[in-house]
């Protein structure tokens, strides 16, 4: 017997306000209060689910719990859901957006981000090492994620191409296979045929894009930028926040120059400490992009709506996807090579995520670079002492990541009082 919606609404406003620890952290919430302590949805239903949004473009775990709550009651719970999962991060990101921008200049405030930077590193690593452990569980996984890392670290094959590479891969790999259905689980998903699916999209459509035409229409091009560069993002990023980093990171800070490495580093500890989709990295970026390239408006309005103008486009479309996909994926949950495809996109993320661990380990390391290349004499010591400290912490001692981003914080502003940092 399903949940009824009540109870099905506290229990997602429960896993929205627990949503820490960045996407790994999240998803494991939701399995503990879905599948082991409610048993609404089963685990072959939770992975093919899981795996699935791992091949979509955006943030996984929202794409996640929309997914779930649309199979316990269709598209309002979906709704219910994915809204929850966002809403209360969204709140707690604009005011720290807020006092970010405006009060960097302090250097307790400076010593603050100096010490959350090291953690930030060690919270990466953590997550990269929780889905490696859920998704290399043979040699060929583990040779795709070695394959994805080669591929974006050395060679710079754009990650759409190394996503799509897997996929086929996985795809050819399973494509006599078979694979088991497990046991049924209490969902409600309906069939949808390809007219109720082409008015699904064309209304999500609409709406994800329609505040990126009003700013053009009535010349706010400044932030006409902003919502096209997200919505691109939205829509050409795999593998789920860890992943879009990576692009984001490129280009709000070569492309754009929006903020610096630095303050994108910071961006992701306060996303960090927040609940919600660690994505909102991006609301982040698109505060600091509005309020410095405001036009017409007051810095701080430009701040707000750059933030909301961010978090509206890059999650709208995680609700097309699912309701548009899902029931379609649901038919397809015992194909064997389908299944073998996603197993194999989720492996080619792992790669992707210690490519971005070390991008942030030479940002931690170094002060300075020379192209690509950090320069040696530019070392930060306090900052390698703290990342060790805080791996040692994590990953040894088992140290909860609020822990270990307040201790590093603290020290970084207490180094940076007594001028040693």
């Amino acid at each position: 017997m399903r949940p009824d919606f009540p109870e099905t609404v506290r229990a997602f406003l429960r896993i929205g306000l627990l949503s820490f620890g960045g996407p790994a952290g999240q998803i494991a919430t939701m399995h503990r209060i879905l599948v082991d302590e409610k048993r609404w949805l089963d685990e072959p239903r939770f992975l093919h689910a899981l795996n699935f949004c791992m091949l979509l473009p955006g943030p996984e775990a929202q794409q996640l719990v929309t997914y779930a709550g649309w199979l316990l009651h269709g598209v309002k719970g979906g709704l219910v859901a994915g809204l929850l999962f966002v809403l209360p991060g969204f709140v707690v990101m604009l005011g720290l957006a807020a006092l970010y921008a405006g009060f960097t200049h302090v250097d307790f405030v400076q010593g603050l981000f100096l010490g959350l930077k090291p953690a930030v590193l060690a919270v990466v690593v953590q997550a990269g090492l929780r889905i490696g452990a859920r998704a290399l569980k043979d040699m060929w996984a583990r040779g795709l994620a070695l394959a994805s890392f080669v591929a974006i670290f050395a060679v710079g094959l754009p990650f759409p191409l190394i996503v799509l590479a897997a996929g086929l891969a996985g795809w050819w790999r399973g494509r006599d296979g078979i694979v088991a259905r497990g046991a049924p689980a209490k969902v409600t998903t309906g069939t949808m045929g390809a007219m109720g699916t082409m008015g699904t999209v064309s209304l999500w459509l609409a709406l994800w894009l329609a505040p990126v035409g009003l700013a053009w229409i009535h010349g706010h091009g400044a932030f006409a930028v902003i919502g096209l560069f997200f919505a691109k993002l939205a829509v050409v990023t795999f593998g789920g926040a860890y992943a879009a980093l990576s692009y984001v990171a490129q280009q709000a800070v070569e492309s754009h120059g929006w903020l610096s490495a630095g303050e994108m580093l910071d961006g992701l500890g306060l996303a960090e400490t927040t609940p919600g989709p660690l994505v909102l990295v991006n609301q982040f970026v698109g505060f600091l992009a509005g309020y410095r390239q405001p036009g017409d408006f007051n810095p701080w309005l430009g701040g707000v709506l750059g933030a909301s103008l961010t978090v509206w486009v890059t999650f709208v479309p995680s609700f097309l996807w699912i309701f548009a996909g899902a029931p379609h994926v649901e038919r397809l949950r015992g194909h064997a090579a389908l299944s073998s495809a996603l197993a194999a996109i989720t492996a080619a993320v792992v790669g992707v995520i210690f490519n971005l661990a070390l991008w942030f380990a030479l940002h931690v390391a170094f002060s300075r670079f020379d192209g690509f290349w950090p320069m040696w004499r530019t070392v930060q010591p306090l900052s390698l002492v703290l990342a060790v400290a805080a791996m040692i912490a994590i990953l040894r001692f088992k140290w909860g990541m609020v822990p270990v981003l307040t201790v590093c914080a603290a020290v970084g502003a207490g180094a940076r009082q007594l001028g040693w940092a």
